[in-house]
């Protein structure tokens, strides 16, 4: 199925930030393969995004199976332009309850996986000469300290480290990185832990200047912009996407 079409990869692209940002792409005429572990999530996601979607099941934890899955696309598809590495987990933990386990494998999933796909994607868009682009998505957390969410906070702050030090590396050769840091985005995941407690709740919108919680497809917008050859002078960036969370008081 090779295709001339631009082809962007999302990890964790069956549901919420990932979703929307696929849907986004694919709305303009972006090939996209969303990537994940559950199967049925990605089917039904790719029925509702028609037949400029396909779907991978992947656990990017098991860091050997990365380079086949990026080599099986390229085989298949012919190129790989656009990267979001989307998928992440996250664990609300006090702090001295967090084992070594509990953080290396949020380190795992939201670091780790994310250096390994990206270098192979790298690997190819270097030896094909393609003017590619990454978007790491990160998180407010990385911008300042939220308690019980330490492992997360130290895998997105890495993330956005990674951006910066790959923009200054791959840029010369044409490859763009960039970052997106969403603020409270109205998503099932932050539904559970933001009704379960009504505080939390009332205090992020009450920081966030706009008053009320992004939506998915604010992200899938921001990232369909970094994507695009509007972005082209813009590399080694960190883009909240928060309302203002960040800079609300």
């Amino acid at each position: 199925m090779k295709t001339k079409k631009k082809l962007a990869i999302v990890t964790g692209g069956g549901s919420g930030i990932g979703f929307a940002i696929a849907e986004a792409f694919v709305q303009s005429d972006i090939h996209t393969i969303i990537v994940g572990r559950d199967q049925e999530k990605l089917r039904a996601a790719c029925d509702r995004l028609g037949s400029n979607c396909n779907s991978i099941s992947c656990d990017l934890t098991q860091l050997d199976k990365i380079p086949s899955v990026v080599s099986g696309i390229i085989a298949e598809y012919g190129h790989i332009d656009i990267l979001v590495n989307n998928a992440g987990i996250n664990m609300k933990k006090a702090f001295i309850e967090v084992t070594d386990q509990d953080f290396q494998g949020i380190l795992q999933t939201n670091v780790t996986a994310v250096f390994s796909f990206s270098r192979e994607v790298v690997k190819h868009q270097l030896s094909k000469g393609i003017k590619g682009v990454v978007i790491n998505i990160s998180s407010m957390a990385s911008q300042y300290g939220i308690p019980k969410v330490i492992a997360y906070t130290a895998s997105k702050a890495a993330i956005e480290g990674m951006t910066r030090a790959m923009a200054t590396e791959l840029s010369p050769h044409g490859i763009r990185i960039n970052c997106i840091a969403p603020g409270f985005i109205a998503t099932d995941m932050s539904a559970r832990a933001l009704d379960a407690d009504p505080e939390r709740k009332s205090k992020a919108i009450g920081r966030t200047p706009m008053g009320y919680l992004g939506q998915p497809s604010d992200i899938g917008a921001a990232a369909l912009f970094l994507a695009s050859d509007t972005a082209k002078y813009i590399t080694g960036v960190i883009l909240p996407v928060d309302g203002g969370n960040a800079v609300g008081f």
